[in-house]
């Protein structure tokens, strides 16, 4: 068995506890609350915003020139192309650039980005690359069981399914997955796993914090 295939297997309770969640039946089903949705896509933007900052560590990382390239081109993409998608997107549901650009971290957001960082800082690379696979892969996985499903009264959140279940992102899925595979050759997969592992409770967290609309950090000066 492939060790992504391992992951995958180890990490099922927590990835099908994402397909069942309320908030990701709700966008298959159309039903989802849109306030809950909105709060997600602002919350979204910002974890773009550090995903740049993630793949730029793992071009400086990366021991090879194909990889540097492909993390490089990867940045480029979320800063450009993807976080003006993004704006796009959040003005179709009603919310400006300025309140994409003043939203606040959440406890849970903060916490995902402040482990996907400090492990592409501090990390060896395999965990860098085995903390990144289930962003890239559980997203395409989750938006084509949703295809699968053919449930009626998705229209509402069509565009983001047809994104993430796409063929483009259904390509950056298996390159990240190729990428932990290669690094698991010479890494340390007990650490892999827990990266791993984390980063997929993060993954399940981050639903919801939307479901529940979880408040912003409180900043000093805040009444």
């Amino acid at each position: 068995m492939a060790f992504t295939d391992e992951l995958r297997q180890v990490a099922d309770p927590i990835w099908s506890a994402q397909h069942e969640h309320p908030f990701v039946c709700g966008i298959g089903e159309g039903n989802l609350d849109p306030a809950k949705f909105r709060h997600y896509v602002r919350q979204d933007y910002l974890f773009l915003i550090a995903y740049a900052r993630l793949l730029a560590l793992g071009c400086a990382r990366a021991p090879r020139l194909d990889e540097m390239t492909r993390f490089a081109q990867l940045a480029g993409a979320v800063l450009g192309r993807e976080l003006e998608l993004h704006r796009s997107y959040a003005a179709d549901w009603g919310i400006s650039t300025a309140e994409l650009e003043g939203e606040r971290l959440t406890m849970t957001t903060r916490a995902y980005t402040d482990f996907l960082l400090r492990v592409a800082a501090l990390g060896d690379y395999g965990e860098l690359a085995a903390a990144l696979l289930p962003c890239m892969w559980g997203y395409h996985e989750l938006a084509v069981r949703l295809v699968e499903r053919g449930r009626a009264g998705s229209e509402l959140y069509a565009r983001w399914i047809d994104e993430y279940a796409g063929a483009e992102f259904g390509e950056l899925s298996a390159w990240c997955r190729a990428l932990t595979a290669a690094a698991a050759e010479t890494g340390d997969r007990r650490r892999m796993t827990d990266a791993f592992l984390t980063s997929s409770r993060y993954e399940l967290a981050f639903w919801d914090a939307s479901w529940r609309l979880e408040p912003p950090l409180l900043e000093p000066g805040d009444p």
